[in-house]
């Protein structure tokens, strides 16, 4: 090859590399960011887990699945406030009730036990679009929080001095341990519902299949009543709620009559209600 003839090439090379410019990267483009991993839903679950849906609370999960909501947040490692994750897979075996805690409950109408002394404010999802951390065993990250939670009213430290009705209205069902957990209360829709002792609302809304308009109170660390079917619920989670107070009106949601529908939980539960509530 001639030297003219190479310097043509080499030319020609030069001209084409320089008449196309090498592509530049725009890393500020939404394109161009990296997306963080997500939780995949389609993921199928190990027997004995959950995965947390939007709306969840622990004490919804442990609710429905007959769980002490320290038990279910100890076999996790989850510590108060109890925050929780849409996609989170949490472990249902639970674990033993914290020491803490206490061991046994009198049936009696008046209940004489002592609680443990740390407040534990009410539970709550963060929304899919605001996590920022990473799922408790799980190792993948979620997107970020822009701000953490608003702290629930303490939950009153004391053993109940005495519980009350919920509704007026005749008893329509009994306590079953195997088929019905609770009692139910007939009556008209709009009637009051009443908390039966001082608490906090840890639950409110339609979430726990078959309760319809349901609420949740915490009474202390061993007592919970769950107030179902209600036609209207007039406080929301976070709410403290003195005993008599009114906190739903009665309704038929999720079922096909009027009824409340109400149920205590020691330690997570179910124990017969007429074994706590006055004669009347």
């Amino acid at each position: 090859m001639s030297y003219k003839l190479y310097c043509c090439l080499l030319l020609c090379c030069l001209t084409a590399c320089g008449s196309t410019p090498a592509p530049i990267e725009d890393r500020n483009s939404p394109a161009a960011r990296p997306k963080p991993p997500v939780y995949r839903s389609g993921e199928a679950l190990a027997p004995g887990r959950y995965r947390v849906r939007q709306g969840d609370t622990l004490y919804s999960i442990a609710w429905r699945n007959g769980l002490d909501f320290r038990a279910l947040a100890a076999a996790n490692g989850i510590r108060a406030p109890y925050t929780i994750y849409p996609g989170q897979e949490l472990d249902l075996r639970a674990a033993p009730v914290p020491s803490a805690a206490p061991s046994s409950a009198s049936s009696s109408q008046t209940s004489r036990q002592v609680t443990t002394p740390a407040p534990a404010p009410a539970t709550r999802t963060v929304p899919a679009d605001r996590v920022t951390k990473e799922s408790p065993g799980s190792g993948k990250k979620v997107i970020a929080v822009e701000s953490a939670p608003p702290p629930a009213p303490a939950v009153p430290q004391k053993a109940v001095s005495a519980w009350r009705w919920p509704t007026s209205g005749a008893l329509v069902r009994r306590y079953s341990s195997s088929v019905h957990k609770g009692i139910d209360i007939g009556g008209n829709r709009g009637e009051p519902v009443v908390s039966v002792a001082d608490g906090v609302v840890v639950y409110a809304g339609t979430g726990i299949a078959g309760f319809g308009e349901l609420l949740i109170v915490k009474h202390n660390d061993t007592y919970l009543s769950a107030y179902g079917h209600n036609d209207r619920l007039l406080v929301g989670e976070g709410a403290r709620v003195s005993s008599g107070q009114k906190i739903a009106e009665k309704g038929s949601s999720g079922t096909d009559t009027v009824k409340l529908h109400f149920e205590i939980r020691r330690n997570g539960k179910p124990v017969d209600p007429l074994q706590l509530l006055p004669r009347r």
